[in-house]
This record gives C-alpha cells, sequence and structure tokens, in this order.
C-alpha cells in the first residue's frame, strides 16, 4: 500500500580509535534493520503492518497520500484568450456510452483550440448506444460548461445564419471522419483548410480521434478543466446523486463498486464456459454480432486475467483484505448477465449491497435507470464514494474515467485488483486447493496502486491518470510542477477584458470611420 512513512538512518562518527570497530558492527547491524524495515515498508506501505500481507482497513477509508501533489490545471505559462475572430465553426458527434463521449468532449474543445475554432455545443449520439435523446442540453449544465472555458475557447449552442446580400443564410458545414487517435498536425493542416474553405466542419463519428499523449502539458490541463471543471451535470442529477450519498453515508462508510459481469464485456472478453450452454448461445451470437472474429480460448483468458472478476471473486478479494459483512457496498452496473446465481455467493459475503434504484426510487430515476441518467447518477456516487473498485478497467470508458477523477478529486482511494496476478490463486481455489489463499490474494492487492500518484504507463490511458502533467506542488524541485499564482483567473479575466475592450474600441473607431 502506499501510506508507509520514510526511514532515515543517522550515523555520527566517535573520536575514539578503541571504539571504530565496535561501532562499525553496530552500524551494520542498524544498517541490516533500517534496510529490512524499508524493505517491508515497499511491500506493505502500511503503517503499523504486523506482517507484509496485512492491510490496515482503517487506512484505506481515508485518501492516498498525495505525496505534496494537489490538482491544479490552471494555466502555468502564456495563455491568451481566443480570438475573436475564429477560423470557423467546429461540429462534433459524440458516439458511445456517456463516459466515451466525455473524452470526447474534452478533445473537441481541445481541437477547436488548436484550430481557433469556436465550437458548437457538442453533439451525443445517445440513440445508437442508450436509445436515450437526452443530449448534452438534458445532461451537462451548458451555461456553466460556456462560462468555465470562456478563456479557452469560443463555445455556440448553434451555428448561426449569416446575412448575405440581404439574405439570411446558413452555413453548411463540411463532413470529415478523423482518423482514429488523430495527431494535432491533422487537425492544423487537413480539417483547418477544409474549415477555412467552407466555413465551418462536421466531424464525425467523434470518439477517441484526438490523440491522447500530447507533449504540450497545456494542452493537457486544457483537457483536466473541460473534464473535471467544466463537465458538470445538471443540478437535478447533482441534487440525486448528492441525496444518494447522504443516505450511504448517514450510516458510514461505503465502497462504490462498478461490477462488469454484464452481456457486452463477457462476450468482447470471449469468457463463455461458466455459463450453461443456451447462455452460451447469447453470448457467442452477440458477439459475432457486434466484435471482429477471433479465436478465444475460455481458459487462455482467464489465466491471462482477461475476464471480468465474478461477483463471487469481488467479494472474496473484499474479505481477503479484511472487509466484514458489515460494509455497505454501492453496485454501478447495468443488467448482470446470469441472474441470482452469480449474485447469491456476492450477496452471502456482504448484504448489504445497494444500487441507485435501491436507494432512491424516484420516478425519474426509475424511468431512466439505463440511460444516461442513470448513468450519470452511478458516476457521481462512484466520485463521492470513500473507496470505488472497478472489477475490468480494461475497456470500461466508466472505470477509467473515474479512475482520472478521483485521483484528481484528492487521491481518494481506489481498489484496481491485478487480474492477471489473481488469476492462478482462484484457479488454484476452484481445484481445491485453498491453503493461503486470502493471504496470496492481499499479496497480490498490496503490490497494487491504492490512488495516490503514480507515473502513466502504457496502456494507461490520460483519463484514467492525468499524473504529472495536471497536478503541482507548491514547494517543487522541477519549476514545471509549480503551482501558478493563486490569482491566476484574476489574470486571465484581465487578459479577456483587455481583448473585449480593445475589440469595442476597434468596433467604435470603425462606426465613426
Amino acid at each position: 500500500m502506499r501510506r508507509g512513512g520514510h526511514h532515515r538512518l543517522h550515523v555520527k562518527q566517535g573520536g575514539v580509535k578503541g571504539l571504530v570497530g565496535k561501532l562499525s558492527i553496530a552500524v551494520v547491524v542498524v544498517l541490516i534493520c533500517t534496510l529490512s524495515v524499508l524493505f517491508s515498508a515497499t511491500i506493505t506501505g502500511t503503517r503499523g503492518s504486523a506482517s507484509p500481507s496485512e492491510i490496515n482497513v482503517e487506512e484505506l477509508w481515508e485518501s492516498a497520500n498525495s505525496g505534496g501533489w494537489r490538482p491544479s490545471s490552471a494555466p502555468r505559462s502564456d495563455w491568451p484568450p481566443s480570438p475573436k475572430e475564429t477560423n470557423g465553426y467546429l461540429r462534433v458527434r459524440c458516439n458511445g456510452g456517456l463516459n466515451q463521449q466525455r473524452s470526447a468532449i474534452c478533445n473537441a474543445v481541445l481541437a477547436a483550440r488548436i484550430m481557433n475554432a469556436t465550437l458548437v455545443l457538442p453533439e451525443l449520439d445517445a440513440n445508437s448506444f442508450w436509445h436515450d435523446d437526452s443530449g448534452f442540453q438534458g445532461i451537462y449544465d451548458v451555461e456553466h460548461f460556456i462560462h468555465t472555458l470562456r478563456f479557452d475557447v469560443r463555445i455556440v449552442e448553434s451555428i448561426p445564419e449569416i446575412h448575405k446580400n440581404g439574405k439570411k443564410k446558413k452555413i453548411k458545414a463540411y463532413q470529415l471522419r478523423p482518423p482514429r487517435d488523430a495527431p494535432i498536425s491533422w487537425y492544423t493542416t487537413e480539417a483547418l483548410k477544409k474549415m477555412k474553405e467552407h466555413g465551418a466542419i462536421y466531424l464525425t463519428p467523434f470518439s477517441h480521434r484526438l490523440a491522447e499523449e500530447i507533449d504540450n502539458p497545456e494542452y493537457q490541463r486544457l483537457r483536466c478543466r473541460v473534464n473535471y471543471h467544466a463537465l458538470r451535470f445538471k443540478p437535478h442529477i447533482m441534487k440525486l446523486s448528492e441525496s444518494i450519498v447522504d443516505k450511504l453515508r448517514a450510516q458510514g462508510h461505503f465502497i462504490s463498486i462498478h461490477l462488469r459481469f454484464e452481456m457486452d464485456m463477457l462476450a468482447f472478453a470471449g469468457c463463455f464456459d461458466i455459463f450453461s450452454p443456451k447462455e452460451q448461445e447469447v453470448l457467442k451470437k452477440y458477439r459475432k454480432e457486434n466484435f471482429a472474429e477471433k479465436r478465444l480460448v475460455y481458459k487462455e483468458r482467464r489465466a491471462i486475467g482477461k475476464c471480468p472478476l465474478t461477483p463471487e471473486e469481488v467479494g472474496l478479494i473484499l474479505r481477503a483484505m479484511g472487509f466484514d459483512n458489515s460494509t455497505r457496498i454501492y453496485l454501478a452496473a447495468g443488467e448482470l448477465f446470469g441472474g441470482e446465481r452469480f449474485m447469491k455467493p456476492f450477496r452471502s459475503l456482504f448484504p448489504h449491497l445497494e444500487n441507485h434504484s435501491s436507494v432512491d426510487s424516484s420516478e425519474e430515476l426509475a424511468a431512466n435507470t439505463q440511460g444516461l441518467i442513470g448513468s450519470a447518477v452511478d458516476y457521481m456516487v462512484c466520485l463521492l464514494s470513500d473507496i470505488f473498485m472497478p472489477t475490468y478497467d480494461g475497456p470500461s470508458n466508466f472505470a477509467n474515467n473515474l479512475l482520472g477523477h478521483r485521483l484528481y478529486y484528492g487521491f481518494r482511494t481506489t481498489l484496481r485488483p491485478d487480474r492477471k496476478g489473481l488469476a492462478p490463486i482462484f484457479i488454484d481455489r476452484e481445484n481445491g486447493r485453498t491453503s493461503g489463499f486470502e493471504e496470496a490474494v492481499r499479496r497480490v492487492m498490496l503490490k497494487t496502486n491504492f490512488g495516490g500518484p503514480h507515473k502513466r504507463v502504457p496502456p494507461e490511458s490520460f483519463y484514467t491518470n492525468s499524473w504529472p502533467e495536471c497536478f503541482c506542488q507548491m514547494s517543487a524541485q522541477n519549476p514545471a510542477d509549480q503551482c501558478p499564482p493563486n490569482n491566476v483567473l484574476d489574470i486571465l479575466s484581465s487578459q479577456l477584458e483587455s481583448e473585449l475592450t480593445s475589440d469595442l474600441q476597434s468596433n467604435l473607431t470603425t462606426s465613426v470611420a
């Protein structure tokens, strides 16, 4: 774990030659003991641990050690406001689920900044995934979104009509399909060229259409400003989420779990053998209709951690870590595949299981359990929970975005099971070899990160871990990590006001002339 202290060895040399030999032996003994303590701390990272595989559950309810870092996405270098005259309008259609769309919105804002374009409020292609037509205006606080990004890009709700030869005319956006993970150069050349030619471009689809790893910290910080500040759910969604969190927390701490044991993910992973022949047919049919053909062998997939954890496996991990049956758990999940027979073992270990419907039976949630509103409520409850545990954070945008948001929200504790490391332990248990099971699980979990700052290593996404670009230190050794001045917003406001004043004076001069 990550909460271990730092141990230092201070050795003073004496001036009496007769004591040199004894002191040398003493120093060696102290050094060996100290190294032993340090090695133990490296493995466990837990204050007061009695053994290398012990986990202090009480510490897990607290946020992780920040190491002196704090979230900061404000600009740290010259960041002029976007010019009044832009190169044209940018429309995008964000496809996928709520969190895939969220990442796309961040990319759309950055693309608009890169091209000096006016961003048209992003379109959410909800119909293809959720069969929900709430749209951006139905999920997010539009006024807050536009106001928060006023220093970064110009945003309009729709492309305005232009007047030409005394007539009103609509600008027709030129449709383009961006390459997946397109580099900045694509936007500053091909996309910008079409924008200048037509006055507006329409990028569709717009999921993963801008490279994540960009060698420009200010661009990355803009993504964080969008993701963690500008994108705020509408007030009624925030109120509903906070009400659920208050009810859960009224009885103490609670864990939120993204239980990704659903048909689409199981079909994607190719994990069929634990299901009945009829259920396997359903999964195989879904896979054939939605994913590329690929030879998948369950035992091979399971052995390398490619299968989502079953509900029972999740319960066994928590129990091995030291959580007892009084622990309250909030489940964020769609319809679990396989039904009650997979939930029963989990419920026997942890009977206090809740979801948004059981905590709040309001009509709005009942009508939108599987839609964008239900997903938004789950997102907020998981963000605000004391501990968050994803059970399959591979291609899951929900889990990955939450991991990044909780990191930015103050290094809030996350439990990220290493499925590859746990797989042989669970396989041994299924084959009757149960001796030392819980200790083996703890050893694997202790090697994972519990929510503290850590280096981003591929394939980890920027949206999962925006450290260090979107974090800073008050007393940084590296100037690039130094926190910006406290009045950074005043500076940006002054720049924006100065530009608006300049534009106004220019317009007045033109009118007088």
